[in-house]
């Protein structure tokens, strides 16, 4: 089987009560996941990605995910 990449982004977000949480996206399968630390949100996002991929296991065929993404940012 040969490897897959994904982009996934985790941002900090406020719960109504003012708890911060780290949301994980990936955005190429339009899924989510979170935690309370970014170790769990990555965490948990990656557990969600193998199940959704094992339901619906042609999906990778669908998308480039063959080689790393390349990210940056920037200030403003």
């Amino acid at each position: 089987m040969s490897k897959h990449y994904l982009d996934i982004v985790i941002v900090k977000e406020k719960l109504s009560k003012g708890e911060p949480i780290f949301v994980a996206h990936c955005t190429k399968l339009g899924i989510a996941s979170q935690g309370s630390t970014i170790e769990e949100a990555k965490k948990n996002i990656e557990e969600a990605i193998n199940l959704y991929v094992e339901e619906c296991p042609e999906v990778l065929e669908e998308i480039d995910s063959e080689e790393p993404p390349t990210f940056s940012f920037v200030e403003v």
